[in-house]
């Protein structure tokens, strides 16, 4: 069995045990060993983190083939309509490229939701939103590059969901740690060696 960590991630700490700068990392919140981050999560971002001891289950969770989804919160500088979000749902144009269609939807502030230390910039009259992403890829800062592009600046990201795996009602810097059976790593094809027979050896 494999055991999976389900953390809550605080702002401004650093998905990594160790940092030389004497940042807040992973290693104030988690006091398990021989467990390893499954991806990265910004350290200007909030949410959802997966931690396992196992290597094929990090594997399964973090690489870019795998293509598993993952959700955020992102609550956006002003308020865009439905229509405004469209050209996320088909695909942007980012300086790495086009993206691939993203799941996007206006909602409002998620439940549960905790005050963030320190809060975001609030502008007087100038309202935000909260939107649902649901993207496959893992690009450096793709979920604000998105927003930026159509206009409404990301403020606050939440990572809520990593395929199954949720949130839920997890505090920052709580965790929940569960064992599951880790997927079955595929063995490597080997070339084929064609078998000499008694006459080619002669």
């Amino acid at each position: 069995m494999a055991q999976l960590i389900l953390l809550n991630k605080p702002f401004n700490v650093l998905s990594q045990f160790k940092d030389n700068d004497g940042r807040t990392t992973l290693a104030s919140y988690i006091d398990i060993p021989e467990v390893y981050p499954a991806g990265r999560l910004d350290f200007d971002s909030e949410g959802l983190m997966l931690l396992t001891d196992s290597g094929p289950l990090q594997h399964s969770i973090s690489h870019p083939d795998k293509k598993m989804e993952k959700t955020y919160w992102a609550q956006v500088d002003r308020c865009p309509t439905d229509k405004e979000l469209d050209p996320l749902r088909q695909g942007i144009k980012l300086k790495d490229g086009m993206t691939k269609p993203a799941q996007v939807t206006l909602i409002q502030e998620p439940m549960h939701l905790w005050e963030r230390t320190p809060p975001i910039r609030v502008r007087k009259d100038i309202p935000t939103q909260w939107l649902e992403i649901t993207i496959s890829e893992g690009r450096n800062r793709q979920v604000r590059r998105m927003t930026a592009a159509i206009g409404y600046p990301t403020l606050r990201l939440i990572r809520c969901k990593i395929g199954v795996w949720s949130l839920g009602k997890l505090q920052p810097g709580e965790f929940f740690s569960q064992q599951i059976e880790p997927p079955r790593m595929k063995k490597p094809n080997r070339p084929f060696k064609q078998r000499k027979t008694n006459r080619q050896r002669k």
